[in-house]
């Protein structure tokens, strides 16, 4: 998970900025904890301004522990509490999983229908996922996630598409993908920092393996905030922004 703890590139010329709060967002990510480290911020802050947050978290974050003695349906049933307590601190409406076994998630045929159901469901303006093309990305799950929500788009606003699921097409009107390879958006979240770090903290279970977190709580839980704000920082100082989310923004859907 180290990758969402380092600033990201910038693109050529000026990014564009804050998005139109849409009626409805889709955010999808690999695992429990992935959507928070993303763009969790810029969630709260629409889920604020009136919009419908959905999350859909694709695999069920049974290796996200580096106890070897850890029970692994536990750890599941802990990691969907975590992320449906940290999906409320930011005002999301619901939380979708799919359930995948983690470290083993593909961008298949029968994954692809899954995710393209659940966007013709929530019928989102704006989806939000992984950048699948982002160089040297070591987490094969994080790479897939981002090709299914690509991919999913594309069957989603296709009526030949999985006609059996029996749901009207629909096409978003942009994306978002985040640690992403090229930056080109930006989203100002000043205001909403101390949210995504208070969602972030919900995932109990990821704080010694992701956040470093263990023996000096306190002290180490105060690097780990600084590290969230360093980057916040770094993704805002190409538009004078304090703290920003920065992503490759795709509109032609």
């Amino acid at each position: 998970m180290t990758g969402y703890l380092e600033p990201v590139p910038g693109g050529p010329g000026a990014p564009s900025s804050e998005l139109p709060v849409p009626a409805r967002a889709l955010a999808i990510g690999a695992h429990p904890d992935d959507i928070d480290f993303g763009c969790g911020a810029t969630l709260a802050k629409w889920a604020a301004g009136g919009c419908e947050v959905h999350e859909l978290v694709l695999t069920d974050g049974s290796k996200g522990s580096w106890d070897a003695t850890a029970d692994r349906g536990e750890l599941v049933a802990t990691r969907q509490v975590e992320q449906r307590a940290a999906a409320g601190r930011l005002g999301a409406a619901d939380v979708h999983f799919l359930g995948y076994v983690d470290g083993e998630l593909a961008s298949d045929l029968a994954a692809r229908a899954e995710v393209c159901r659940v966007i013709r469901e929530v019928r989102p303006d704006v989806v939000l996922g992984h950048d699948p093309w982002k160089q040297y990305r070591l987490h094969p799950d994080h790479r897939h996630a981002g090709l299914l929500a690509t991919e999913g788009i594309v069957a989603a606003r296709d009526p030949h598409f999985f006609p059996e699921q029996g749901l009207a097409p629909h096409r978003p009107s942009h994306l978002l993908l985040w640690e992403a390879q090229v930056v080109d958006h930006l989203e100002d979240v000043e205001s909403w920092l101390e949210t995504k770090l208070a969602a972030l903290f919900c995932h109990r279970s990821q704080w010694v393996s992701t956040m470093a977190i263990g023996d000096d709580p306190s002290g180490e839980r105060a690097t780990f905030e600084a590290r969230i704000r360093e980057v916040a920082a770094a993704g805002g100082a190409p538009l004078g922004f304090r703290y920003a989310e920065p992503f490759k923004r795709i509109d032609r859907l």
